[in-house]
């Protein structure tokens, strides 16, 4: 059975109405497709478990279809918009379309990879559908900024969202994957199809979730230090570790050392080892 129709959330009709009214015209530049089904807005809050005691972050609200399901169920959202008109308007949606909640939501005017505080309680989840172009730095800032971010649930490319959930070993394997392992569990949370969207994308969505780990990587690195192996084992995939990390290490010789007395094969490729793995390397640079 569907679930009934909530006033509140926009459908297509609603969405193409603010548009009109704003004059906005979704650019490609900012990666903007916008949500114009109501049960895919409720299915991403269900999914991304969000509590009554909740303060969420959404990064890109858009017109405003995901910051108002997220409103019903949050005690409060703050959400970050970095274009104008869109950011003028969100707040007079929210009033006129949850007016009993409009007193728990927050609009930041600004940039989300350039955000390093937020007002109001600290948030305990990110939940947001990223602009494709920006997905993975956006998403790895707001963990990095914001440590009291738990739980978080993005929807991204599909080919994005493979990338972060993948394991050592898998083709998609690289930069994104250990590095959102850093700070999470990863894993894929749906698939999302193209319909739900205005303009429909060329591509298809998936949703991502990430459950901050409760004890960090145990290391003695730092992280810059290693995400400094991790960029310069990805950079050059095809080639052993020897290889690859010999501008890392400043020689192939090195490299090899470092790589030993981590216990990792020299021969290996990065495709291969945990984000533990990459730490330890990260220890032995001489």
């Amino acid at each position: 059975m569907s679930s009934p129709t909530h006033d509140a959330l926009l459908g297509p009709a609603d969405i193409r109405e603010l548009a009109a009214a704003l004059g906005v015209r979704p650019t490609k530049q900012r990666g903007q497709n916008f949500v114009i089904d109501a049960n895919t807005v409720r299915r991403i809050v269900r999914t991304a478990e969000v509590r009554p005691d909740d303060v969420v972050v959404e990064v890109g609200p858009g017109l405003g279809s995901l910051t108002l399901g997220l409103l019903e169920a949050a005690d409060r959202v703050i959400a970050v918009e970095i274009d104008d008109v869109l950011a003028a308007a969100l707040p007079a949606t929210v009033a006129a379309r949850l007016p009993e909640r409009a007193g728990r939501f927050a609009l930041v005017h600004s940039d989300a990879m350039h955000v390093g505080e937020l007002p109001g309680p600290a948030p305990t989840a990110l939940v947001a559908n990223l602009p494709y172009n920006v997905a993975v730095p956006v998403l790895l800032h707001m963990l990095d900024t914001f440590p009291t971010i738990e739980r978080t649930l993005v929807m991204v490319q599909a080919e994005v969202a493979d990338r972060l959930a993948a394991g050592p070993g898998s083709k998609v394997y690289g930069v994104p994957s250990v590095k959102a392992n850093w700070y999470a569990e990863v894993r894929r949370a749906g698939a999302i199809g193209r319909t739900v969207f205005w303009p429909a994308p060329n591509v298809d969505s998936g949703l991502v979730s990430l459950v901050r780990r409760t004890e960090p990587v145990d290391t003695t690195a730092t992280k810059a230090e290693v995400f400094a192996v991790v960029d310069a084992a990805f950079a050059q995939r095809r080639k052993t570790l020897r290889a690859a990390l010999a501008g890392w290490a400043g020689s192939a010789a090195a490299a090899e050392a470092a790589l030993v007395a981590a216990g990792v094969s020299p021969r290996a490729r990065g495709e291969s080892l945990t984000v533990e793995e990459f730490a330890r390397i990260a220890e032995h640079k001489e």
